[in-house]
Order: C-alpha cells, then sequence, then structure tokens
C-alpha cells in the first residue's frame, strides 16, 4: 500500500485535509445559521434570552464538532457505520423505555445541559448505515428482492421505535430519506411502485392505529377551515403572518402575528413564518437561495466523489436537509399536514442543530477524502 502524501494518495496530513475543507461552504453554513440567530433574537422581544444566545453557543461548538468529523478519514466512518447506527437503536430503545416526556411525547434524554432527541440523530444514523451497505452492492444485487431485506430491517427498525414516541414526522422524515437511498443505489423502480401501493392498502389500518390529535391534524389539512379555533389554530395564524408580511416584510421586531403571540411555537416550528412576517417575499426567497445553494454545493460534492460509499452518503446528507426544508416549509405554508419537523440551523433545538452539523461533517469528510479509493467489498485500496 502507498503512504504518498499529495492528493489522490493513501494518506493524507493534518494540514493537507485543513486545506481541502470547503471554507465557502462553511461560510454558507454560517449565513443560514446567523438568520435562525435574528429570528430567534426576535422571537424572545429582541432578547438574546432564551434561545438566540443558547441557539449561537450550540452552533459553534457544532461547528467545531463539524471541522473535527471532516478531518476523520471517510473510511474510519465507512468502519463506524454501523456502530454508530447499534448505539442509536440503543437510545431509541432507553428514550421509549425511560425517556422525558415533553408536550405529550417521550422523545428525549435529559442530559441536563441538553435535552437529547435520538430520533434526529437517527436521520443521519440511518443514512450512514445504509450508505455502508450498498457500498458493497452491484448493479445486479439491488435488484434482486431477497437482497433489499437487510436494508429494509434498517430502515423499519427505527422508524417502529420512532413512533411508539409518538414521532410521526421524524417516522416519515426518516422513510423519505431512505427511499433516497434505496433510489440512488439503484433500485428497480418496480419495487418502488410496490411499497407505495402497499403503504395506499395500509392506510385504513395505519388510521386506526394514529392518534387522536394526528387524525385531527391530517383532517383538518384536507379541510383547513373545519376547526379554525382548535386544530386548524397554527396553520390558520401561520397564513395570516405569512399574507402580512407582503413583499418587503413589516420590519425587524415588528411583526405583529409573532409579537402578539397569535403565531404558536414561532421559535421552532413556525420560525419560517416568523422570519417571512417580518422580511416579507423578498427575504424569504433569500433565505430559500441559501438553503438552494448548500444543496447545490453537496450535490457537487457528491459527484466528485471517487468511492461509492462517499457518493451514496453524501447524497443521502444532502437529501435529508432537503427533506428538513420541504416538510418544514410545507407545513407552515398549509402544503402538507403539520408535523413537528424543525427547519434546519434555523428553528431553536440543541439536538436537530448538532445533527445537522454532523451530517454536514461527514459530507465536508467526503469532500475531503474525495480522491480516496478502495473496493467495494472491503477496506483495501482499490
Amino acid at each position: 500500500m502507498s503512504t504518498g502524501r499529495g492528493i489522490g494518495q493513501d494518506y493524507l496530513s493534518l494540514r493537507e485535509k485543513i486545506t481541502l475543507i470547503s471554507w465557502p461552504f462553511l461560510l454558507l453554513l454560517v449565513m443560514v445559521a446567523g438568520v435562525g440567530f435574528v429570528s430567534l433574537y426576535s422571537a424572545a422581544g429582541g432578547s438574546a434570552d432564551p434561545w438566540a444566545g443558547k441557539q449561537a453557543a450550540r452552533f459553534v461548538l457544532g461547528l467545531c464538532g463539524l471541522i473535527v468529523v471532516a478531518l476523520v478519514d471517510i473510511r474510519i466512518w465507512l468502519r463506524l457505520a454501523y456502530p454508530i447506527y447499534a448505539l442509536c437503536i440503543l437510545l431509541l430503545v432507553y428514550v421509549d423505555i425511560r425517556g422525558h416526556i415533553g408536550m405529550g411525547a417521550q422523545r428525549w434524554i435529559n442530559l441536563g445541559f441538553l435535552q437529547l432527541q435520538p430520533s434526529e440523530v437517527m436521520k443521519i444514523a440511518t443514512i450512514l448505515a445504509l450508505a455502508r451497505f450498498f457500498h458493497g452492492s452491484t448493479g445486479e444485487d439491488v435488484r434482486h428482492p431477497l437482497f433489499l431485506i437487510s436494508p429494509l430491517g434498517i430502515v423499519l427498525l427505527p422508524v417502529g421505535f420512532v413512533l411508539l414516541q409518538p414521532d410521526l414526522g421524524t417516522a416519515m422524515t426518516i422513510l423519505m430519506g431512505a427511499a433516497a437511498m434505496f433510489f440512488l443505489a439503484g433500485v428497480s423502480y418496480w419495487v418502488f411502485g410496490a411499497v407505495i401501493a402497499g403503504g395506499l392498502l395500509m392506510l385504513p389500518i395505519a388510521w386506526h392505529f394514529m392518534h387522536d390529535y394526528q387524525k385531527r391534524r391530517v383532517l383538518v389539512f384536507l379541510d383547513p377551515e373545519s376547526d379554525p379555533l382548535g386544530a386548524g389554530y397554527h396553520i390558520a395564524q401561520s397564513k395570516i403572518a405569512l399574507g402580512s408580511g407582503g413583499i418587503t416584510g413589516k420590519g425587524f421586531l415588528h411583526g405583529s402575528q409573532s409579537h402578539l403571540n397569535f403565531l404558536p411555537e414561532k421559535q421552532t416550528d413556525f420560525i419560517f413564518t416568523l422570519f417571512t412576517e417580518e422580511w416579507g417575499l423578498i427575504g424569504g426567497i433569500s433565505l430559500m437561495a441559501l438553503f438552494a445553494m448548500i444543496i447545490a454545493y453537496g450535490y457537487f460534492i457528491a459527484l466528485n466523489c471517487q468511492n461509492q460509499f462517499a457518493r451514496l452518503l453524501s447524497m443521502g446528507i444532502v437529501v435529508n436537509f432537503f427533506i428538513y426544508i420541504f416538510i418544514n416549509m410545507g407545513m407552515v405554508m398549509g402544503l402538507l399536514p403539520v408535523v413537528g419537523v424543525p427547519l434546519p440551523m434555523i428553528s431553536y433545538g440543541g439536538t436537530a442543530m448538532l445533527s445537522v452539523l454532523f451530517g454536514f461533517g461527514l459530507l465536508m469528510s467526503a469532500h475531503v477524502h474525495r480522491d480516496v479509493k478502495f473496493t467495494r467489498r472491503g477496506l483495501d485500496m482499490a
């Protein structure tokens, strides 16, 4: 095995790794997080407490962690994929048994300085495990139905534990991210058709097992005016705030719906509504443009990777990031049912912030080690 130091060789020095980190990409992350800090400052009525200051500290911690993750050889993350997945499964089991209960759901582990939500980390762990599994597969493998039993188990096991919390939004996010990984791995279209058809047939059974509040959210989504002061209150106020912002917005700290407390969960799920009420259509489009640049950047990173594991992992991280954005923005606009999915790096929440940055750390590790090559069946250099 070669021990060269240049790009494309087996190993890189620490200095070379640091120079290969995409600092413009990190700048984009800082810009998006800055929007979050400003929005949380406004949500608190012009105060860094209780949200903006804590969020900024978590972002700095997460950004440092991102750089550390990026400097770790991508082959090490390949080896750690299954252990990380197994650890997250154990955390989900612990949550379902002895987890901290908040807002009627049992989703957190109280660490004192942080309310850890393992289901958020599970999104990244599932992508990591699937990338590891499909790394060793061929086109012929993924076209064989029996070959897909193991990766389906990798997906359905955490989904089952997350549904027990209950957290339908996160479970759907994991499923959507996993579906993207199956597609990227080359699974035949008929498999997706069969799964979709089976899912549709299972809808009546799934409806029977849904909680009452989940059923109300779906019914309100189908008929928004059916319960404007109950289950439909959140989305009604969100639409009012979005519309009242107009083209240029009402101005920083001047959002009436949010500051008069008509807008619920303004620091978490509905923070995009708060932002657009104050900054208008221009502000909303500008934020979406920043998100689009991050997604495009991640896509090109994936294309430049020289090994299957890094490509799948990079694309999975990018798709997961997109799903966060798609569901949250669709939810606050009334295009999707209301579920508890945060807007990445904008909504207040420690675990969501740190898990997203961990994912981007893996993406950056793939970028730094993009010329590393190793065989599909093992960790030896090709």
